[in-house]
């Protein structure tokens, strides 16, 4: 069973750091898959619901007591409907940035500061935790083997680091999932289709 004080977009942010590297892997991709993880959670505790498509937020008054979902449950609530696609990549870096403040905030990230081009300030974050890194890639690997009969929070995060093409999962597996679910990894695969082809 998966540690249930990390959010699915934390996991999910954790799972991409090559632990023999230290590098993340799939930098290009790591907002939709982040995105697609806040989707997903908050979609499964009942806070984001599906009207004919559209992610519409359950109750205006919900707070999840992690900064990363409760913002991106606040942009939901003020924006444009969107469907679950376009919530994959719209403004996806927002809660990139918001999940890795949150892991560097409990440890297990460690943020330093470079310039971009000379110029631009920003943040790179080093990974600090590498045993809870390693946790969730056997994770991935055990819901991987069990198929249809994962725990759900490991069948979560490996259909969602398969179909964004981390390892240890390089296909996306057949787990089962509901139609929810089904459209944000189809929205998480069109989007890195997307930027992996147009890389």
């Amino acid at each position: 069973m998966l540690d249930g004080s990390l959010s699915l977009p934390a996991r999910l942010c954790l799972l991409s750091w090559d632990t023999a590297t230290g590098e993340p892997v799939a930098v290009d991709r790591l907002p939709y898959l982040v995105r697609a993880g806040a989707l997903t959670e908050l979609a499964r505790r009942g806070l984001l619901a599906d009207v004919d498509g559209i992610v519409t937020p359950v109750d205006l008054d919900a707070t999840t007591g992690d900064d990363a979902l409760d913002d991106f449950l606040e942009l939901v609530q003020e924006s444009r409907p969107r469907t679950w696609a376009e919530w994959v990549t719209a403004h996806a870096s927002v809660t990139l940035d918001a999940v890795r403040a949150g892991l560097a905030a409990d440890g297990l990230l460690r943020p330093g500061k470079r310039r971009a081009l000379g110029f631009l300030p920003t943040v790179d974050y080093t990974l600090v935790d590498v045993e809870k890194t390693t946790a969730l890639q056997a994770a991935v690997r055990r819901a991987l083997t069990a198929g249809a009969a994962a725990p759900p929070d490991e069948a979560a995060l490996a259909a969602l680091a398969a179909t964004a093409g981390l390892p240890p999962a390089t296909s996306a597996p057949a787990l089962a999932t509901d139609p929810v679910a089904r459209e944000i990894r189809e929205g998480l695969a069109a989007a890195v289709e997307t930027r992996v082809g147009g890389a």
